[in-house]
């Protein structure tokens, strides 16, 4: 057993025995604790300006604070507006987090993304949730990549499946996911969080689609297939009036930002490469992965180097680099500050501009 099986079977065993199983999966729905008026965190990392417009959205002051550390591999955060918290995944150790200002983090819920009794087959190291996101009524919607679905989780009540099949076979791992402002949801479907054979680690095990692709879920159960020629499909988000849809591409041979037209149906058409991230290789650590956008419709979107600030033009005015890969990101708090999940840790940055989403309204 080597040490990321040690601590991620330790995570497991501390929050079974915390949360308990009622239905295979417990959520922690009491308020947080109360948090202390003022905490100070440490700053890391650094800020790389590589155009004049990045002092209009970050500060030239501005640092980046850890928040909290120890993880597996932090992903898919999210901002609760009900309890002024943050919730990530622990990919590795099937949790979903809760982070909340001055008071720490806390399990919130596990099973996370694999909520079956028995192991699964092959080396298994993905099976957890990964992207996360609330549905309009405030409902926590997940990508679960060991039950292969995304589902729908509500305290007291479990786990409900939105989504598992095309065309009667059964997803590779849900990634992330958005939803439109008609309800419509977005999410990719690449192979990450399948199981790997033992004796030869290229060959995935149960794999039953033979494509990585991004589907679009009607608020009427109808799963539509709207992208089936990428590679590795991973972060997505839509601009400020769901005009564009934008699909990080994590493929190292070809690492990108595709950008694809949605019709008024929801489908999508042709897309096209709007950020090249190959450039940027060999200068940082990462792949593009998790994405978000500002109201004006700049992307903050993780890739080699950390957060990569790209202009709605496509572009690139700056770099956010915690020092680690840093996997998605998430706006939360009054939609200023951009939270991140950078391997194995939290951090978080103040913005001067807002992400997209029904935030309080800014004073001039």
């Amino acid at each position: 057993m080597n040490s990321n099986t040690l601590k991620a079977f330790l995570a497991a065993a501390c929050a079974a025995l915390t949360l308990g199983f009622p239905d295979l999966a417990s959520a922690s729905d009491a308020p947080a604790p109360t948090a202390p008026t003022h905490k100070e965190y440490p700053t890391i990392g650094s800020i790389e300006r590589l155009a004049p417009e990045l002092d209009r959205l970050i500060a030239p002051d501005a640092k980046i604070q850890k928040l909290a550390g120890g993880f597996a591999w932090a992903e898919g955060p999210v901002w609760n507006r009900k309890t002024g918290t943050l919730l990530f995944s622990d990919v590795p150790r099937n949790v979903v987090f809760e982070w909340k200002a001055g008071v720490g983090t806390r399990d919130y819920l596990y099973p996370s993304g694999y909520t079956q009794a028995h192991r699964r087959e092959g080396n298994d190291r993905e099976q957890g949730s990964n992207g996360l996101t609330f549905d309009a009524e405030g409902r926590l919607v997940l990508c679960q990549h060991g039950d292969r679905r995304v589902a729908r989780f509500e305290p007291g009540k479990g786990f409900e499946t939105l989504a598992q099949y095309y065309l009667n076979r059964r997803f590779n791992s849900p990634n992330d996911l958005v939803y439109d402002a008609k309800g419509n949801l977005y999410f990719t479907d690449p192979t990450y969080g399948l199981p790997r054979d033992p004796a030869n680690p290229e060959k995935l095990l149960g794999q039953e689609l033979l494509l990585s692709g991004v589907y679009l879920l009607r608020p009427n159960g109808e799963v539509v297939l709207v992208v089936k020629d990428l590679t590795f499909p991973n972060g997505v988000a839509l601009s400020p009036l769901g005009k564009l849809l934008y699909v990080a591409v994590s493929d190292p041979e070809n690492p990108r930002i595709m950008s694809y037209p949605v019709k008024p149906d929801g489908t999508l058409d042709a897309g096209t490469v709007f950020f090249d991230a190959k450039p940027l290789m060999a200068q940082g650590k990462g792949l593009p992965d998790g994405l978000k956008v500002d109201k004006a419709g700049n992307l903050f979107a993780t890739g080699p180097g950390g957060v990569l600030v790209i202009s709605p033009l496509g572009k690139l005015l700056g770099l956010i680099n915690p020092g680690e890969t840093t996997a998605n990101c998430a706006w939360g708090d009054d939609g200023t500050i951009l939270y991140m999940t950078a391997d194995t840790i939290l951090c978080r940055i103040k913005t001067k501009t807002q992400g997209t989403g029904d935030w309080p309204k800014l004073k001039p």
